[in-house]
């Protein structure tokens, strides 16, 4: 997929989220959501920062790296420092803050020459390979606010960026989990919200994962406990892949207990 679709989709997602807070009122940015001690505001916040590191990461390397240090040596806290500073914000500040933090990061991949690739916490990353993963922390912690203010929202086809962070990163998982990755080929086939099927690897590999495109988001962004999905897998290798799975960059998640949401 091109960068400009996937910077379309990226636009579309902060503009959904970005209508579900921008109505709220000022103390409800305080309302606690399932990740452990963040707020609604510490969720915008966090998108907010990591924009921010990501432009920095497009626009001045050198400096991005001075960054990569700091969370090396803090990479139980880093994550957290940056999101506690930016929810201090009032609301309306954050919200602007955001606002033009996506905004900038959004033009400057733009501008990244082609075949270059950005710094990152993980692997380096193609400027579309960072807009997706924008992406998928938009929805992610989007689910978060959701799920803080208990109501739902409908699935749209910008999973399919989701789960392919997720199938394209199924190694990063195995080496952050100090595992190594399996030899061969997964297929992995979803159901998306208007019933087509996405399909990533060899129709005959003997690991596979079938289920719903929202299921499988949903286990692979660490936002629901497995047993409460509808995720299968065949073989050994696909089975132990689903238990480590994360579409993010960074330290295994904690993820969410099972029932947690009825």
């Amino acid at each position: 997929m091109q960068l400009e679709e996937v910077l379309a989709d990226l636009w579309a997602e902060s503009a959904d989220l970005d209508r579900l807070v921008g109505g709220l009122p000022a103390d409800d940015w305080s309302t606690p959501t399932p990740a452990e001690g963040w707020t609604i505001a510490h969720q915008i916040a966090h998108l907010a920062w990591t924009d921010e590191a990501a432009h920095l990461a497009v626009t001045d390397p050198d400096a991005f790296k001075a960054s990569l240090e700091h969370a090396a040596a803090n990479p139980s806290t880093y994550v957290d420092e940056g999101a506690n500073e930016t929810a201090a914000l009032p609301p309306d500040q954050l919200l602007t803050y955001w606002r033009e933090t996506r905004a900038e990061i959004a033009e400057a991949l733009k501008q990244v020459p082609a075949g270059e690739k950005v710094l990152w916490y993980g692997p380096p990353m193609s400027p579309t390979s960072m807009a997706t993963a924008r992406l998928m922390e938009t929805w992610a912690h989007g689910q978060d606010v959701v799920d803080a203010l208990q109501v739902t929202r409908q699935p749209s086809n910008r999973l399919r960026h989701v789960a392919h962070l997720a199938v394209r990163t199924r190694d990063f998982a195995y080496l952050l989990n100090n595992r190594t990755p399996p030899t061969e080929p997964f297929y992995v086939e979803l159901t998306g919200p208007d019933d087509q099927t996405w399909t990533w690897g060899p129709d005959d590999a003997r690991q596979r994962v079938t289920a719903p495109a929202l299921d499988f988001c949903l286990l692979a962004t660490q936002r629901r406990h497995r047993d409460d999905l509808a995720v299968q897998a065949e073989g050994a290798d696909a089975e132990e892949w689903l238990g480590i799975i994360q579409a993010f960059a960074g330290l295994p998640g904690q993820g969410r207990e099972r029932g947690q949401f009825g």
